[in-house]
């Protein structure tokens, strides 16, 4: 049973961002501090990256646990109403994610993905790890 009416559950969801989070909002500040020029969004890239770095190829998505489905295989059970729907849906996510990586290296793009909570918890280590794949790339 949800704790909340339908009508909060339903603001609640409306207030989801697809982008200008607060996770990707805080990589990409402490990008543009370091001097990287970056693009955020970019629809010419397939899959649509959080940031995209075009001349070298690389391209960043910034993943939340929830929708990209972080541990999936335990965390399916937390789901208690409509687990027909929210099963399907971050499944699809999943499967999407791994199509968009493949594509992408075939491309011959770096793909970098980090989950939010990593982001917020370890940013210099994310940094670095973007770091390391710019200089390789150079």
């Amino acid at each position: 049973m949800d704790k909340l009416t339908k009508e909060q559950r339903r603001k609640n969801m409306q207030a989801v961002k697809s982008t200008g989070s607060k996770i990707e909002t805080l990589l990409s500040k402490a990008l543009y501090a370091r001097g990287y020029r970056y693009r955020k969004n970019d629809k010419s890239v397939f899959g649509k990256p959080d940031l995209t770095f075009k001349k070298i190829k690389l391209a960043i998505f910034i993943d939340s646990e929830f929708w990209h489905g972080k541990n999936w295989p335990k965390r399916k059970f937390d789901h208690k109403t409509n687990k027909a729907f929210w099963h399907s849906k971050i499944e699809r996510n999943i499967q999407r994610d791994k199509d968009v990586n493949k594509f992408l290296k075939k491309s011959g793009w770096t793909v970098l993905r980090f989950w939010g909570q990593e982001i917020e918890k370890r940013l210099d280590f994310c940094i670095l790890k973007i770091e390391r794949a710019i200089n390789e790339a150079k």
